[in-house]
């Protein structure tokens, strides 16, 4: 497989023809304590078949940029100056009426969060079918046919099965792929994409944005990109608009912004990004392989004096499927005899594409959902079965961050009461104790003292995987299962959430279970690695070896995926 090369976009289709055009932006947040200014005096443009990406630090204010020019701000937010023209139609002032006729047939969304984003009780393919239905554009048997091929085209697997589904019954990547076929299958003439892929796999998110290249250059539609991923703006994007604090700092092509940096903190950003030669934050441990242990396809990893922090064998898991007409049941197999083990101090990744497994892998070690087969040991001990008391030990021997911050947390709490939830609960502390440890962990994570009276709905994505991260720490859990942790985090912040738990493993030694489809973060944080295709193990080792040397296809597959040319070259480069 060769690396992929950006298709030729803005030479395709007329340069002059301008479908969006943002002035003097602002916007701002009533909040109990005053008025809080989250975009200021924003102006960009995107042209026909051009794609342009906005890329910042969580907060920064790209979010609500493109929540702005789709007018779906949040409650207390407000446009108070600027205009927004796509098309001749000024939408920081459109009424109701015309936003309905604008949205889907000129103006796509995908937003960041598809837990939130998609109704959990409509079928999916009525979910993508309803666009083409709204603006009559196709009857409800056409609608269905041409959602169908929709979810195809973004890379899900059995789309005709998956139509009939319900989200919760879809992966957070492929929920995330439904969203945008329900932002595509219009053809809409300018696309709003907000991390449309920091929820998928490398593969998927490269036929992604391949699709919508190919989109581009063939019907002339213009994307707004908006990203944390700079390997993806590096790609992708024909301009590149920098944000800090609500405003932009810096704008031009990739090679410009990227290759010679004017700002400060543009260089910053690009210092941050996880690379796969760049240092690595993976903290040697007296139990490290020894150096001529070598990566196996099968089995699991050499072992280690005394009994490992947690260790999984020949685990199996299987869910029904709906009930088809004429087809009976049946059961998809999504865990097929899995088997590792990860050591005390050290941190294992699991990798693979969405649906390989890798969520529904942690569950089971989590005890969270019951194996069809196999055992789960921690420190030596079967809690496979575990049940009543044995299962309240554990679950504070075990915590979690999930992979969605937004659904993990109660948008009723205020981020103090949710980081103290696990003290509560295991009866740790008063309640001063209680607040400092939460002022404590804010201050890890990188969240301001303030934060603590917020509620989730207040935070940005990345702000509240950084609540979620300090609540999974707060009772000193010996081992944390880590599900996504930064896939929804700028490069900036990640690099601190990363530096944390390299800093926390050091001091506590702590173990992690590290679920990811970003292999440079993978890399830079991980001992040993496991890679799941269709639930099943086919590779594992030393992350560095396996990355350097890989046995199997997909696992280069994998690697010669990930975004950014920079990356690319040194693969090319002959590391492996």
């Amino acid at each position: 497989m060769t690396a992929t090369t950006p298709v030729s976009r803005a030479a395709d289709v007329p340069a002059a023809e301008r479908l969006l055009t943002v002035r003097d932006l602002a916007v701002s947040y009533r909040t109990r304590r005053g008025d809080v200014h989250a975009v200021r005096d924003v102006s960009l443009h995107v042209d026909a078949g051009e794609t342009v990406a906005v890329v910042g630090e969580s907060g920064s204010g790209k979010s609500t940029t493109a929540a702005a020019v789709v007018r779906l701000l949040a409650p207390a937010a407000r446009i108070t100056s600027g205009t927004i023209d796509l098309l001749g139609h000024d939408l920081a002032t459109a009424s109701p009426r015309v936003l309905r006729t604008v949205r889907g047939a000129l103006v796509g969304l995908v937003p960041q969060d598809p837990t939130v984003s998609l109704n959990p009780v409509t079928r999916v393919g009525d979910q993508v079918a309803e666009a083409l239905v709204v603006h009559g554009l196709a009857d409800r048997r056409g609608a269905a046919r041409q959602a169908v091929e929709a979810l195809r085209r973004t890379g899900l697997p059995e789309p005709e099965l998956r139509a009939r589904q319900y989200p919760h019954e879809l992966s957070g990547g492929m929920r995330q792929r439904v969203l945008i076929a329900i932002a595509l299958v219009a053809q809409p003439r300018l696309l709003v994409a907000d991390e449309p892929t920091s929820a998928l796999d490398v593969t998927v998110q490269r036929r992604i944005l391949d699709h919508l290249d190919e989109l581009t250059a063939a019907t002339g539609t213009g994307v707004l990109l908006i990203t944390h991923d700079l390997g993806v703006a590096a790609d992708r994007a024909d301009r590149i608009v920098v944000m800090s604090r609500g405003r932009v700092v810096e704008t031009g092509t990739p090679d410009e912004v990227l290759g010679s940096p004017r700002e400060a903190y543009t260089r910053a950003l690009l210092a941050a990004a996880p690379s796969l030669r760049g240092a690595r934050r993976a903290t040697p441990v007296p139990s490290s392989p020894a150096p001529g242990a070598r990566a196996t396809t099968t089995g699991t990893p050499p072992r280690t004096p005394g009994p490992p922090a947690l260790e999984v064998r020949g685990l199996v898991k299987d869910f029904p499927l709906p009930r088809t007409s004429g087809a009976g049941t049946g059961v998809l197999r999504a865990v097929a005899d899995v088997s590792f083990a990860v050591p005390r101090g050290r941190t294992l990744a699991l990798v693979g594409e969405s649906g390989s497994g890798k969520s529904t892998t942690a569950r089971l070690a989590l005890r969270l959902t019951e194996p069809t087969a196999g055992t789960v040991q921690v420190d030596g001990t079967d809690v496979t079965r575990a049940r009543g008391t044995q299962l309240r030990a554990l679950r504070r021997r075990l915590q979690v961050v999930q992979q969605n911050p937004y659904a993990s947390l109660d948008p009723r709490w205020t981020v103090e009461r949710i980081v103290t939830e696990p003290l509560r609960a295991f009866r740790v502390g008063d309640r001063r104790e209680r607040a400092a440890r939460a002022a404590e962990l804010l201050d890890l994570v990188a969240l301001p003292a303030s934060a603590l009276q917020r509620r989730p709905a207040e935070l940005s994505g990345g702000q509240r995987q950084r609540v979620a991260i300090a609540r999974a720490l707060s009772v000193r859990p010996d081992i944390v299962v880590l599900d996504e942790p930064v896939s929804a985090l700028d490069v900036s912040v990640q690099a601190q959430i990363l530096d944390l738990l390299a800093d926390l493993q050091r001091d506590l030694a702590v173990s992690y279970l590290f679920i990811s489809h970003d292999l440079a973060v993978v890399r830079q944080v991980a001992h040993d690695v496991v890679v799941l295709r269709h639930g099943r193990v086919v590779e594992q080792g030393d992350v560095e070896k396996v990355f350097a040397r890989p046995s199997h296809p997909y696992t280069t597959e994998l690697l010669e995926a990930i975004p950014g040319t920079s990356v690319r070259a040194e693969l090319r480069g002959g590391e492996r």
